[in-house]
């Protein structure tokens, strides 16, 4: 649709401001750029113009965490998901694949909340099949399991899919796997459900875990069903360059990194 895009150029800030100004009018707008500018950089104009006003203007932050792989600290955001998630009614998610993301973006054009979406720019692995169904706030039972509950999102969804397999093939331990795309507003049903009937949670993110998917089960299960919880993700760091996969191994997002964690989760059961 050529005539419905423009360009803003190198001004996030004022992209937000128009995109708002636009929503005002009556317009559903969604406003692309990099995460790490699509969210510090514009993020007062997010949270007043749009945010404030309850416009519907819908953000597309792409290359999320280490997936900005050489394009290094700069570019390469873990809180982006923690600023929109402190804009009252806001929606922020975390697709993991084409499939979801087309899905979830065809819902956003329908929904008359402000929100942030990540977008995976480069390759990724495709989670779903083509036809697979998504709905905003609901998360995803990928694999069913009785001993630990895995939750994650955007690229560690197969990540934990893979430590699912490991933990299956090397402990006999069967575990769940939820995929928790909307970080806001959280599937609070499906999470308490899992961690009452397995009895402990790893939560997995390409993001900073004290502001991110983990913080939100945590402060979710201390008030309503207290289990042991391990989060996988950045602990406190700024990004570095290198390739998706370095990185991975970097900031122990990996397969290996989830199935320690919910061995550990495991054994500190009650």
């Amino acid at each position: 649709f050529p005539e419905r895009t423009f360009n803003a150029g190198i001004a996030e800030q004022n992209a937000m401001g128009v995109a708002s100004g636009m929503a005002a009018t009556g317009m559903k707008v969604f406003v692309h750029s990099f995460g790490c500018f699509a969210a510090r950089r514009m993020f007062d104009q997010a949270f007043l113009a749009a945010g404030y006003s309850e416009l519907p203007v819908h953000v597309i932050g792409s290359d999320p965490g280490v997936t900005a792989a050489f394009n290094g600290a700069t570019h390469m955001p873990f809180e982006d998901c923690a600023l929109y998630m402190t804009i009252p009614k806001a929606v922020v998610i975390d697709s993991c694949d084409y499939v979801q993301t087309k899905a979830l973006t065809e819902q956003l054009a329908k929904c008359d909340k402000p929100s942030y979406m990540r977008l995976i720019r480069k390759d990724c692995i495709q989670v779903y099949g083509d036809g697979s169904q998504f709905e905003i706030g609901k998360g995803v039972t990928l694999r069913d399991g009785s001993d630990v509950t895995i939750i994650a999102s955007g690229i560690l969804v197969d990540e934990a899919l893979k430590a699912a397999e490991l933990l299956e093939s090397a402990q006999k331990i069967n575990a769940r796997v939820l995929d928790i795309h909307t970080w806001k507003p959280l599937d609070e049903a499906l999470i308490l459900k899992a961690a009452a009937e397995t009895g402990c949670i790893v939560t997995a993110e390409n993001h900073q875990v004290s502001c991110g998917l983990g913080s939100a089960v945590a402060n979710l299960l201390s008030q309503k069903c207290p289990v042991p919880l391990e989060r996988i993700g950045i602990q406190d760091r700024f990004g570095q360059v290198g390739p998706q996969p370095f990185l991975m191994e970097q900031y122990n997002l990996t397969a290996k990194d989830i199935a320690a964690a919910a061995v550990k989760a495991m054994s500190r059961k009650v």
